[in-house]
């Protein structure tokens, strides 16, 4: 059995106090697991980030990291929990330099980091050795596939318990997005818990231990890899609802 380290319980929330976008989701999420999170667009997945990350407070329901509660704790304080974020979007500072950029979260945190940060750093240099001759220029001045890079390197420094990753792929070449995976299969083989969210269905179902099928706000169905065996395109439009 792999260790438990986010649960949501029926979680509900929404961003107007009468609508909600999530109703009563419930997922979890394991050491060294790939949690996939699949659903047209709109059905809630980047909300259910969101509300993990503490941008949006649950109506109801219970969001625990390893049995504890998370309510209430603001979105930086996560960091020392052990949860990161790669955001669709990017979160760089665009006139701060890539080495700027990596060390900006360890900052202020060294009891956390102490004596390992210029360890941690060198080893992520040499893991996305690109990096390395970038790391003078502004983070502005890279391409989308060089940014995306330096996120996944941020969130290697930080030694995450969980990683939440948001649309990895999207607007990257497909050389690009191989390289992306293989980055999250890593993250994952280091003992990472990933809950992973993108709009390429059929590989979010090859490298997920577990996939939940997110519907208007809704987990409609939730199985491993195996349950989705088969014409794989016809069983997903069928639980999502879609007509032929």
């Amino acid at each position: 059995m792999h260790e438990l380290l986010l649960e949501l319980d029926r979680v509900t929330a929404g961003y107007a106090q009468d609508i909600d976008v999530l109703r009563e989701v419930s997922l979890q999420v394991h050491a060294g697991r790939v949690s996939g999170l699949i659903g047209l667009n709109g059905a809630g997945k980047s909300t259910v980030v969101k509300t993990i990350c503490g941008f949006l407070a649950p109506k109801s329901g219970r969001i625990a990291l390893e049995g504890e509660s998370i309510a209430g704790i603001e979105p930086h304080r996560l960091i020392d929990r052990g949860i990161c974020c790669i955001p669709q979007e990017s979160s760089l500072f665009p006139y701060l330099s890539v080495e700027e950029n990596l060390l900006l979260p360890l900052q202020g945190r060294a009891r956390r980091f102490a004596g390992a940060i210029d360890a941690r750093y060198e080893e992520v240099l040499g893991i996305f050795p690109a990096l390395r001759e970038k790391r003078r220029a502004q983070a502005g001045d890279l391409s989308g596939g060089q940014q995306k890079q330096v996120e996944f390197a941020k969130a290697w420094l930080q030694r995450p318990r969980v990683c939440l990753i948001d649309e990895p792929s999207i607007g990257l070449a497909p050389i690009l997005t191989e390289e992306v995976f293989a980055w999250i299969e890593r993250f994952a083989q280091s003992g990472m818990g990933i809950l992973l969210v993108d709009h390429n269905v059929r590989r979010v179902v090859r490298m997920s231990d577990r996939i939940h099928v997110l519907s208007l706000g809704r987990v409609t169905a939730s199985g491993g890899r195996e349950d989705f065996q088969g014409d794989l395109h016809e069983q997903v439009r069928q639980w999502l609802g879609l007509d032929f």
